[in-house]
C-alpha cells in the first residue's frame, strides 16, 4: 500500500514539475519581445514610425492649423505694433529703429510658423541621435530565460515536496497571467509617447506664432519645452531599459527558485512603472507643463 501511495505521489510531483517548467519556459517571452524592441521603437522618428499617420498629421498642420496660426500671428503682431507706438509717450519719443525691429520680428515669426513642421522634426532627429548613441553603450541583454539563468531549476524542483510544488505552481500561473499585462503596459508607453508626439506636431504652428511676443511668448516657449521633453523621454526610457538589463542579469544568483521568479516579476513591474514615469520626469526637468 505504501508503495502505491509513493508511486501516486511521485506521479503527482512529476505532473507539478512539468507544469511549473512549462510555465517558466514561456512566461517572460512576450515581455522579452516588447522590451527588446524598445530601442528600435524609441529611436524611430515620427516620419518613419508610421508613414500614413505622419502624412495625415502633416496635412492637418499645413491645411488646417497653419491658417489659424496665421490669424493668431496677425493679431499678435498688430497687438505688439500698437503697444510699441503707445508705450513711448504716444509717438512723441518714437524711434525709427523700432519699426525695423518690428519688421525683423515679424519676419522671424512668419518663418517659424511656415517652417514649424521642419523645426519639430529636427528636434526629434536630434533626440533619435541621442537614443542611437545610448543604445550603442547599453550592452546588457533584457531577455529572461530561466533555463539558462537558473541552471539547477530542475534539481531544485526535484527536492521540493508536493505542497511546495503546488504553491510554486500557483505562483507561476499567477505570473503567467500578469506578464502579458506588463507587456501591454510597455507597449502602451511606447505607442502613447508617439501619439503624443503626433498631437504636439499637429498644432505646433499656433504656439510658434506667439514666440516673438514678450507677453504671449510664454505659450510658444512652453510648447517648445514640452516638445523637447518628449524627445528627452526617449533617452530616459533607454536608461530604464539599461537598469533593467543589469538587474535581470543577476537572477542566477538568487537563493532559490521562488526568489528568482519574484525578483524577475518585481523587476518587470518596476520597469513598467519607471517607463510610465519617464514622461513626467522629462517634463519636470525642462519645466514643461
Amino acid at each position: 500500500m505504501l508503495n502505491i501511495l509513493d508511486i501516486i505521489l511521485d506521479w503527482i510531483k512529476e505532473i507539478l514539475r512539468d507544469c511549473i517548467m512549462g510555465n517558466l519556459d514561456g512566461m517572460f517571452d512576450q515581455v522579452n519581445s516588447e522590451v527588446g524592441e524598445i530601442a528600435g521603437n524609441v529611436g524611430t522618428t515620427p516620419a518613419a514610425w508610421n508613414a500614413g499617420v505622419f502624412s495625415m498629421i502633416r496635412s492637418l498642420s499645413d491645411n488646417v492649423v497653419v491658417p489659424i496660426a496665421g490669424i493668431v500671428l496677425t493679431f499678435v503682431l498688430c497687438y505688439e505694433f500698437i503697444n510699441m507706438i503707445i508705450e513711448r509717450n504716444n509717438l512723441h519719443d518714437f524711434e525709427t529703429f523700432a519699426i525695423y525691429k518690428w519688421i525683423l520680428k515679424a519676419f522671424v515669426a512668419v518663418y517659424l510658423v511656415t517652417h514649424t513642421f521642419d523645426i519639430t522634426m529636427a528636434i526629434f532627429d536630434v533626440a533619435q541621435k541621442i537614443v542611437e548613441q545610448s543604445a550603442g553603450i547599453i550592452t546588457g541583454t533584457t531577455s529572461i530565460d530561466f533555463a539558462a539563468a537558473i541552471a539547477d531549476a530542475e534539481t531544485q524542483l526535484e527536492a521540493m515536496e508536493i505542497g511546495e510544488l503546488f504553491g510554486l505552481l500557483v505562483e507561476t500561473m499567477l505570473l503567467r497571467v500578469t506578464m502579458p499585462i506588463m507587456s501591454l503596459c510597455v507597449m502602451l508607453v511606447l505607442v502613447g509617447r508617439m501619439i503624443e508626439i503626433y498631437i504636439y506636431c499637429s498644432v505646433g504652428a499656433i504656439p510658434f506664432a506667439t514666440m516673438t511676443n514678450r507677453e504671449w511668448g510664454q505659450m510658444g516657449n512652453n510648447y517648445l519645452r514640452g516638445l523637447m521633453a518628449l524627445g528627452l523621454q526617449g533617452f530616459f526610457i533607454m536608461v530604464c531599459v539599461a537598469i533593467y538589463a543589469v538587474l535581470v542579469s543577476h537572477i542566477g544568483s538568487a537563493a532559490n527558485l521562488h526568489l528568482a521568479i519574484w525578483q524577475c516579476a518585481g523587476y518587470t513591474i518596476l520597469l513598467c512603472f519607471s517607463l510610465f514615469k519617464t514622461g513626467g520626469v522629462s517634463k519636470s526637468i525642462l519645466n514643461a507643463h
